[in-house]
């Protein structure tokens, strides 16, 4: 039989990777839990029903539960021939309106979704206005209260640099490991009634986005000051920070390699 251009036979394994955007509202974070739905509970099956075939996916991130993704990455090594395009096009008839597949592209053997990773950027958006907006219930943090968006701003600045971040991480269950992280930028950006908060690092801690968000909050109400930081990051204990901000404003938002 003839192989069509651009078409890999079948015996080839390939390594594809793809981006996805989600509305993590209805899901309890990406990774496949027990009695609960996930985000890769979903994908997994509507791609198992294009391959006909269960394939060990590789996600680039734990998300929690009702935090968003701008983008995300997975990969997956299959024999399948499927053009990418056609992968996008085939997932997103099996995915439901809160998850969609916007990218493929075939890979090298090595690359993986997740230890190729080099950085992470995300976004934590507030709806900083006294009128709450339906449209938006679920999508961001309704925060009617005035922001001091250049106060956060300075405070933010001491969260750059490599720091153990003990102290803006949530204690689980799981291994405990090393707690160092870089933070490249972050920044707190005022769009009309939105307040962005936007912040790029190596890696992230468990819930530590969320934790660094509800200390600044906490600037803003002058609760903590904002060179207060440096000794709060120093104690490496998690009462010294703010409050763990809800998961409903955070979006994974780009993934660098």
């Amino acid at each position: 039989m003839q192989q069509h251009a651009n078409e890999k036979p079948k015996h080839i394994l390939r390594n594809i990777a793809l981006k996805l955007c989600y509305v993590g509202t209805n899901y309890h974070g990406w990774q496949i839990q027990e009695n609960a739905l996930t985000v890769q509970e979903i994908f997994q099956e509507a791609l198992y029903k294009i391959l006909k075939e269960r394939v060990d996916i590789k996600g680039c991130s734990r998300t929690d539960t009702g935090v968003h993704a701008n983008m995300y990455v997975v990969n997956f090594h299959t024999t399948s021939c499927m053009k990418c395009e056609n992968f996008v096009f085939a997932l997103n008839r099996h995915l439901p309106g809160d998850i969609c597949v916007y990218d493929c592209a075939e890979k090298d053997e090595n690359f993986h979704a997740r230890y190729s990773c080099k950085g992470k950027e995300y976004i934590y958006k507030i709806w900083n206005n006294k009128i709450r907006n339906p449209f938006l219930d679920g999508r961001a943090l309704h925060y009617w209260y005035p922001l001091k968006t250049e106060l956060m701003n300075e405070a933010a600045q001491n969260f750059i640099g490599k720091h153990d971040f003990t102290a803006f991480a949530t204690l689980d269950s799981r291994k405990q490991e090393n707690m160092e992280r870089t933070i490249e930028y972050f920044k707190i950006e005022k769009d009309g009634d939105f307040v962005n908060f936007v912040v790029k690092a190596n890696g992230f801690l468990y819930n530590m986005v969320r934790i660094m968000v509800g200390t600044l909050l906490r600037v803003s109400q002058g609760k903590i000051k904002p060179n207060d930081i440096p000794k709060i990051i120093n104690s490496k204990k998690r009462n010294f920070a703010g409050p763990t901000a809800p998961p409903h404003g955070l979006y994974l938002n780009r993934i660098f390699y």
